[in-house]
């Protein structure tokens, strides 16, 4: 068994122990910075998602990775000038949160692909330096994008503030929770909570996340950069 499928394992096992309201719960691997090579063997190991910032870098190895039949997320922010390549090669978007990036991702989403499944960022704890919605922009912005063909709405993506105490990290996503449900109450057909990453997937997992993005605690830490 190499290093990373026992990484794999050990976070399957994390996530499969918190048990919670969501069940079963939908790992990303989160592979920026890795090269193709080091994804290619968390596919042996069974991994089938994985999730990428930088859009370049995540196209080059979308490309060399296609005979895999891999499943790629977006989960970077997203620039207007930069929509036509993730519409293309992308399978989920993460990070949507204006109405004119939904727009031109729906336009330039080829028809012989399936819809893009999107996810709407919410800036739950309101922070200045993070993009996303406020909860109360979510329902309308919800509302624009669920018109859009191209698209297919699936739910709600969050980053919460990092907190080191798990209670304060439960409070938080169950939080984010409420959020989510009262979204459903408008939109029944959304299934897709994305929250969570290695510091917080359990606490993530027990207040219902469907889905949780893991690169470190699978990958390694990325290297820094020299001085």
């Amino acid at each position: 068994m190499t290093r990373i499928s026992e990484n794999l394992e050990s976070v399957q096992t994390r996530v499969r122990q918190c048990g919670g309201e969501a069940t079963p719960v939908r790992l990303i691997a989160v592979s920026k910075t890795k090269p193709a090579g080091v994804i290619c063997e968390a596919a042996q190991a069974g991994q089938q998602d994985f999730g990428e910032n930088y859009l370049q870098e995540a196209v080059e190895k979308i490309e060399a990775l296609k005979d895999l039949n891999l499943t790629w997320h977006f989960i970077g922010h997203l620039q207007s000038n930069k929509t036509r390549p993730v519409a293309e090669h992308f399978d989920w978007v993460h990070t949507l949160d204006r109405l004119k990036i939904a727009r031109r991702l729906a336009s330039q989403r080829p028809t012989s692909l399936p819809p893009l499944n999107v996810l709407l960022q919410l800036n739950y704890d309101d922070e200045a330096t993070k993009s996303g919605c406020n909860p109360a922009d979510l329902a309308l912005l919800a509302a624009q994008v669920a018109e859009l063909e191209g698209l297919r709405l699936r739910g709600i993506m969050s980053i919460p503030a990092p907190q080191s105490d798990p209670q304060k990290q439960l409070e938080t996503c169950r939080g984010v929770r409420l959020v989510f449900d009262e979204l459903r109450k408008q939109f029944p057909d959304l299934d897709t909570l994305s929250l969570g990453m290695s510091a917080d997937l359990e606490a993530a997992i027990q207040a219902g996340s469907t889905m949780v993005r893991v690169g470190t605690d699978i990958f390694g830490a990325r290297p820094q950069p020299e001085c």
